[in-house]
């Protein structure tokens, strides 16, 4: 009983240890993933053909686990094959290694030209890597390795996954990764060392065997034979038995400086120098490969630095007092500019360039400029300017100078060159439109200026008096006075109009009819229906009809807000030209009526019927549409308070005088960066261009293929109100890729001797040779050093390393003497880079344990040292 009333006896503590921790949920999610995919089992596959890796179709996905509150992403890299994918996973066979290891010895996939950097360093087909989340830390200490790689082998014994699992540690840049693969019995890990510079005993073959063997432990003596791949990579950088990549400058031309800097107008196009890399595969052959130089650093390509017009590029040696432009490169470019200022009128339509057919809507889908406009050509100079003659300061000067050029052509008249007359053109950037605007107001000062002229000259020489319009009298037939358009009360001619003047005038007389419409009548008269003069809606640029758009749509869907909106679409400019346009055919016509009106502007809206009257008689009748007897029309209204006034004497719609003062103010309110932000379209337009034009003539099938992408990739972009700029930049990229493709193959063809207009019995060999290497990662040298192709490398490798040396040429020391006692000029040069793929079969870890492959590939570089190895081990008694 003492001990039941104890109080310590009565507690008693429950360790629940079915809580998972963080650890063990991780794992139970990436078993699941591993589930999803349906990796579990043993994977069934044939075996790989030569080159695969390279040429087949690979597949991605990708999820997202963590580890607390840790990111990572889990990806699956598989190669697809058609026979692999008919066979299912789950038929495992007894003792069977998982594909991964099979494909450690597999010879047909060395060094892959183009391949995850997992597949070229462990030649497998199939795996999975576990990479740190965006934006999250690296895992570099070594507990987290540790924890993150036995999360791997756990996940893989409990599903029994032979897929091989990998997980990216240290920084991102290193790309070191590290795993395992599991099998029945057997297993598979994963290892790498990446250091900066090699060691000295593991720069030759014999360290790095000394390295395989000291790791793979065999217990065997002797030691089976293991398998050596080597690849040596050389570079050649010199061309200087070759044409130039671009045009070499004029010197005795006025804008002769840099190498590609030609004439205003066209931009220079091609590589600063050629760039051709060897890689070997065979140590006693020094040419049985030739690759594309991917992992050669290259210089900027002229067009794609052509793109980046903000670059200060503000020469130091210049006062300050002195002007950014040279009077001469100034002159020069307004020339260009404005062709029309050194000629006459009657000699303007010799300088307008016309549209090649096939590019013509180019300018649509990039909403650009046409290739012959100012817009265009002005984009072409501010690049040149930008590049070749002071940066941003002369960029800056030569946009005041445009400015105050605009201004002389409004306030003198003159029409601008290259701009095509009318209302602007929504589909073109918005600079183009604003000229267009401009030139449009020009138009009209100009139209309105010749009428007063005429118009004072013709009442002068005739006899005052009514001038009756013909009914079928035509626009183009009216005399300059009845196209003018003014406010009346800023011309002291019409108040000078007596009052009876205006009582005749307001009675029966009909003032600025058209033609007839149709055979159609008044329905209060027989008299005609005449279609009246009427003034043209004043043009309008995108942006000012987004302002109008966005007013709107502030003020919102409230009853309020709907009124508002009501009336000011009524003072807009659409519904001031219907209250003039109903002024105008009641001039036009005396007696109609409201139902006229309705006829001739909006036919929809009056309905006819037929029907019979009294004597039963077939008649047509009609009456105004539903939303014209709406109470509050402002159509009604307007027709109640109408006055009939001619379009010849009413308010002007368009005040070219206003509207031309709104652009130049816009222009000059614009910096160097709005005008880049402006032009960019025209300078991508541009780069286009200019591809296209030198693809013509290489006639190179992916070329072709990547222009289509990328100027659809550019429609795309350039099509939104705000373009993002680093998606245009690559664009730019990938413009500048296709430049270096037509560089490269010029280059290819001027080395190998096929570009000339005499043609060899080797020509048609080396023309195929040349177009494999542009369009394929890797192509074999038939014969090696023997054949044409591999002839000539040589020679160029001679030549090169003669130049780099500052060695003389075999007939210059035979001609000097001493030849025994000058040391030998190697035709190469050191490689710069050295691949070595080793590999075995051997027991692991005991005598008596089965055989696995072991594999391990170096890569020594100038800056790099690298060992990936595969190492499997029997697991059955260990």
């Amino acid at each position: 009983m003492a001990a039941d009333s104890d109080p310590e006896s009565e507690v008693f503590e429950i360790t629940d240890f079915t809580t998972a921790s963080e650890w063990e949920r991780f794992i139970s999610r990436v078993e699941e993933v591993l589930n999803d995919w349906k990796l579990i089992g043993s994977g069934v596959g044939k075996p790989l053909e030569k080159g695969e890796l390279t040429s087949g179709s690979w597949e991605e996905t990708t999820q997202e686990i963590s580890f607390s509150d840790f990111r990572f992403s889990i990806t699956h890299h598989c190669l697809k094959q058609e026979s692999a994918e008919n066979e299912s996973r789950d038929e495992p066979e007894e003792d069977a290694c998982p594909l991964a290891m099979q494909d450690l010895l597999c010879m047909n996939n060395d060094f892959p030209p183009r391949a995850h950097c997992l597949v070229r360093w462990f030649g497998v087909r199939e795996f999975v890597v576990i990479s740190p989340g965006a934006n999250c830390e690296a895992v570099v200490s070594e507990s987290k390795c540790n924890l993150l790689l036995s999360s791997v082998s756990i996940a893989l014994a409990n599903t029994g996954c032979q897929v091989p699992l990998l997980v990216q540690i240290q920084q991102n840049w290193r790309k070191v990764y590290a795993g395992e693969c599991q099998g029945p019995g057997v297993r598979s890990d994963f290892e790498m060392v990446h250091l900066r510079k090699a060691p000295g005993q593991y720069t030759h073959l014999s360290g790095l065997l000394d390295v395989f063997k000291n790791k793979i432990g065999c217990p065997l003596t002797p030691l089976p034979p293991i398998s050596i791949s080597i690849r040596f990579t050389f570079v050649l950088q010199d061309g200087q038995q070759c044409s130039w990549p671009q045009q070499p400058p004029d010197f005795d031309a006025l804008l002769a400086g840099e190498v590609g800097g030609v004439e205003f107008g066209k931009l220079p196009f091609g590589l600063m120098f050629g760039v051709v890399s060897v890689e070997n595969s065979d140590i006693s052959q020094a040419l049985s490969k030739l690759t594309e130089p991917a992992a050669v650093p290259m210089h900027k390509l002229s067009v794609s630095s052509m793109m980046h017009s903000a670059r200060k590029r503000i020469r130091r040696n210049r006062r300050a007092e002195e002007s950014p432009l040279h009077n001469h490169v100034l002159n020069s470019i307004l020339l260009y500019l404005f062709p029309d200022a050194a000629l006459d009128k009657a000699d303007w339509s010799e300088v307008r360039s016309t549209q090649e057919p096939d590019h013509q809507h180019l300018y649509n889908q990039l909403k650009s400029a046409p290739s012959d406009s100012l817009t265009y050509r002005l984009a072409l100079c501010v690049c040149m300017v930008n590049f070749h003659h002071g940066g941003v300061r002369a960029v800056a000067h030569l946009w005041q100078e445009f400015v105050l050029e605009m201004r002389y052509r409004w306030e003198n008249n003159c029409l601008i060159y290259g701009l095509a007359s009318g209302a602007p053109d929504l589909r073109c950037c918005l600079l183009h439109q604003k000229l267009q605007m401009l030139n449009c107001c020009i138009e009209r000062k100009r139209a309105r200026d010749d009428g007063r002229k005429s118009g004072a000259s013709d009442a002068a020489r005739s006899l005052p008096g009514p001038a009756e319009v013909s009914p079928g009298k035509s626009w183009d037939s009216w005399s300059d006075s009845e196209e003018e358009f003014f406010e009346c009360l800023s011309d002291t001619e019409e108040m000078k109009e007596t009052e009876s003047e205006k009582k005749t005038a307001s009675k029966s007389k009909a003032e600025g009819r058209l033609q007839p419409h149709g055979k159609r009548t008044l329905l209060n008269s027989a008299e005609p229906l005449y279609i009246p003069v009427t003034q043209e809606p004043a043009p309008m640029t995108e942006d000012l009809l987004e302002e109008q758009s966005e007013v709107l749509a502030k003020l919102g869907t409230s009853a309020e807000g709907a009124h508002l909106r009501a009336r000011m679409q009524s003072a807009s400019d659409s519904n001031l030209k219907l209250s003039i346009d109903i002024f105008i055919i009641s001039a036009a016509n005396p007696g109609c009526c409201l139902e006229d009106f309705v006829r001739w502007y909006s036919p929809r809206d009056y309905v006819e019927e037929e029907g019979e009257d009294e004597a039963g008689q077939t008649v047509i009748r009609g009456d105004l549409s539903a939303r014209m007897k709406i109470p509050g029309n402002m159509w009604v209204e307007a027709w109640e308070t109408a006055k009939a006034t001619p379009a010849r004497r009413q308010k002007r719609l368009f005040d070219d005088t206003k509207e031309a003062e709104k652009v130049l103010h816009y222009l000059s309110q614009q910096k160097a960066s709005d005008l880049t932000r402006h032009l960019m379209p025209c300078v991508l337009h541009a780069a286009l261009l200019k591809i296209k034009e030198e693809e013509v003539t290489e006639d190179i099938a992916s070329v072709r293929k990547a222009l289509q992408q990328v100027t659809a990739h550019t429609s795309k972009l350039l099509r939104h109100p705000n373009p993002d700029f680093k998606k245009l930049e690559d664009v730019i990229v990938q413009m500048s890729a296709v430049e270096a493709v037509i560089a490269c193959a010029r280059s290819l063809k001027a080395k190998f001797g096929i570009t000339g207009g005499q043609r060899e019995d080797d020509t048609d060999e080396l023309e195929r040779f040349v177009s494999c290497l542009l369009e394929e990662p890797e192509v074999s040298v038939v014969g090696a050093g023997r054949g044409p192709a591999g002839n000539i490398i040589h020679k160029l490798f001679v030549s090169s390393q003669r130049a780099a040396l500052l060695a003389p040429l075999e007939d210059e020391a035979g001609r000097s003497g001493g030849t025994d006692d000058r040391k030998a000029v190697p035709d190469f040069p050191p490689p710069a880079g050295r691949e070595v793929l080793l590999r075995t079969c051997v027991p692991r870890p005991a005598p008596y344990s089965k055989a696995l492959p072991q594999r391990l590939f170096c890569v020594l570089t100038r800056d790099e040292f690298r060992l990936a190895g595969v190492f499997s081990s029997d697991t059955s008694f260990f």
